[in-house]
This record gives structure tokens, C-alpha cells and sequence, in this order.
């Protein structure tokens, strides 16, 4: 359709050449995708941030739950990891006396292809030395503002139908208390449903006793039913340290992590918490973690000595945040699919047409 542009999304997905040749609205968004790069970038190098590079090949792939891609080298005769997180690396540079550091980086994660994830993404991940979790909400906050400003020119935001608000400062709410907000009368009666089943659950390896099935009866709850309805832009923090094994734990009830996720339009779009930094505490976890994934857990995350003994030398507190910029991208040009953000998303192999029979 030479006047029109080419409308199949699959054909515009896998030639994104004639794509971008064809439909301008195209490339727009990949224009636009470049400026916000740039102004996050300008404005953390403003707010003193070393941007810095670490290691996207890794003996340990660590800094989230993921399954890795793997690969191995000839030379040394030895696997290697494509990254899911550059988490311990970055946090090792505060070990050596960075205060601020922020990486523009690509993970990889061997996981499903959706709406909302590609197996290969893009994330800004950032820590500062002597900051908490609240410190990161008012970056979260400062960071988006400033995109807004700079690169779209307005604050609130259409969003498949719907005005997406993003004054500040952004809606806080405990996980418990935006499910009971959600669910209303029915929160005790949901609570105990889900801890019912949590046994059943992808969290099944942490629903050890009943304590534990009922904190993960909350998560049970905000992923099935809550988390979808949250349109404005929400800060829910509280998470269980059950399944937060990097995140310091609530001085007044170490159950949950000084950590937060923020949502916008239904879906997650930063994570960000109080960096753990007590080696004893941090090597228990990672030996919890070790258990999961010798029963047959492929997320979890392994043990790294190495990371144990920089902790062990010291690193200050810290606050740590990641911000999705392919779902960002999602929200700031009004797109339902992260394949419309990405270059060159993964597809599944094209079919092919069966050779005519002989006669």
C-alpha cells in the first residue's frame, strides 16, 4: 500500500527496514526513543552520576530472579552467562568508593515472549550511596518529570483511551493496602484463598509453613486481581523479604523489604529498594537461594563468594533503582505491545510456504 503504509503487524515486526521506509508514525517513536535516552542520561550526568559499563558475559548471572541464556569460551574452556541484571557489578562500585553510578544497559532473560517482555531488553539501573528506597521514589519521580518536560512537553499522557496523570508526587501505598482498596470487603476472604494455594504457586518454594503462605497470599492477590486495575501512577512498596533476597529488610518488621515497584496503566514499570549491604545476611540468602535451585528452581540466583567478600570489605547504604525503558517507551508513544518499541524484536521463526509436490 504504497500511499497507506504496510498495516501487517507481523510483516512491519520482521522487515522494520520497510517499515520505517513506509509508516512515519514508525519512525517517530524511535526518534522519540533516542531523546529520551539522551535526556535520562543528561540528567543523571547533571545530578553527578558516573555512567559506567560492566560486564554483559558473567561467570554467575545475578541481580534478579531469571533464567540466563548460556554460552561457553573456547579459550578458557569455561561457561559463561549472558547477564539478566548488572546489579553485583554495579554494587561493587560502590564497594570501591563510587557514590553515584548508572548503567544504560541490555539484559537477557531466558524466559517467554509477551506483550510485555522480549528475551532481550533494555533497562536504566542506578545506585546511590546514602540513599534508601524513598530517596528512589523521588528519583523515580524526578526522572519521568523530566522526560516528560524535555522530550514530550506535557504531563499527562493518553494511554490506549485513557489520561494518565503523572503529576507528582505519585500515589504510595502498602501492597496490603491498595489490595484491600481494591478488593474491598472481600480482602480477608481473597487472603485466605490465596494462601491456600500458594503451595501451588510459582512462590511455592517459599511457602515453607503457613506465616509464609499468608505474605505471599498478598502478592497471590496484587498479581491476579489488583495489579492489572492500577492505572495512575503508583508506588506500591512492602514486599515480602521472601522474595526480595537483595533488598534490606524493614527495620520494624524485617517479614517485608524497604522496596517498592512502580505501576502505570497495568503494568510494572520500575523496581527499586534499600540495598542489602550486611554480608552474613546476604550469604544466608544466597544459600536459601541455592536450595531453590538445586530442588529445581532455574531463576534462582546463585551463590557468589565473590560479591559476599566486597560486602565483607564494606559498602555503604544505598539505594538502588531499575526503570524498564522498552515499557516506558510503551506508555510515552500510547503502544500495547513492547515489540513496537524495539528495533528488532525477537520473533518466532517465519513459516514457510511447502514446496509444490512433484509429479
Amino acid at each position: 500500500e504504497k500511499w497507506h503504509g504496510i498495516t501487517d503487524i507481523e510483516l512491519r515486526q520482521r522487515k522494520r527496514y520497510l517499515d520505517l521506509l513506509m509508516n512515519d508514525d514508525v519512525k517517530d517513536i524511535f526518534v522519540k526513543r533516542t531523546k529520551v535516552i539522551n535526556q535520562i542520561r543528561n540528567f543523571l550526568a547533571a545530578k553527578g552520576f558516573l555512567e559506567v559499563e560492566t560486564p554483559m558475559m558473567q561467570t554467575i548471572p545475578g541481580g534478579a530472579a531469571a533464567r540466563p541464556f548460556k554460552s561457553y569460551h573456547n579459550a578458557l574452556d569455561m561457561e559463561l552467562y549472558f547477564r539478566i541484571a548488572p546489579e553485583l557489578f554495579l554494587k561493587r562500585l560502590l564497594v570501591g568508593g563510587f557514590e553515584k553510578v548508572f548503567e544504560l544497559n541490555r539484559n537477557f532473560r531466558n524466559e517467554g515472549i509477551s506483550t510485555k517482555h522480549n528475551p532481550e531488553f533494555t533497562m536504566l539501573e542506578l545506585y546511590a550511596a546514602y540513599n534508601d528506597y524513598l530517596d528512589m521514589m523521588d528519583m523515580t519521580e524526578a526522572i519521568i518529570a523530566d522526560v516528560l518536560e524535555n522530550v514530550i512537553g506535557k504531563r499527562a499522557l493518553e494511554y490506549q483511551g485513557q489520561t494518565i496523570d503523572f503529576s507528582m508526587p505519585f500515589k504510595r501505598a502498602e501492597l496490603s493496602q491498595i489490595n484491600r482498596e481494591t478488593v474491598g470487603a472481600d480482602y480477608d476472604k481473597k487472603i485466605e484463598h490465596y494462601a491456600k494455594t500458594a503451595k501451588e504457586s510459582k512462590y511455592s518454594k517459599y511457602a515453607a509453613n503457613e506465616k509464609n503462605s499468608r505474605l505471599l497470599a498478598d502478592i497471590l492477590l496484587f498479581e491476579h486481581e489488583v495489579e492489572e486495575k492500577i492505572i495512575q501512577p503508583t508506588f506500591v512498596y512492602n514486599y515480602p523479604s521472601l522474595i526480595s533476597p537483595l533488598a534490606r529488610r524493614n527495620d520494624a518488621n524485617p517479614d517485608y523489604s524497604d522496596r517498592f515497584e512502580l505501576y502505570i496503566a497495568g503494568f510494572e514499570v520500575a523496581n527499586a529498594y534499600s540495598e542489602l549491604n550486611n554480608p552474613l545476611v546476604q550469604e544466608q540468602n544466597f544459600q536459601e537461594q541455592e536450595k531453590n535451585r538445586a530442588s529445581g528452581d532455574l531463576e534462582a540466583n546463585m551463590m557468589d563468594m565473590d560479591y559476599i567478600e566486597a560486602l565483607r570489605i564494606g559498602m555503604p547504604p544505598a539505594g538502588g533503582l531499575g526503570i524498564g525503558i522498552d515499557r516506558l517507551m510503551m506508555l510515552l508513544t500510547d503502544q500495547t505491545s513492547i515489540r513496537e518499541v524495539i528495533l528488532f524484536p525477537l520473533l518466532k521463526p517465519e513459516a514457510k510456504e511447502p514446496l509444490p509436490a512433484q509429479e
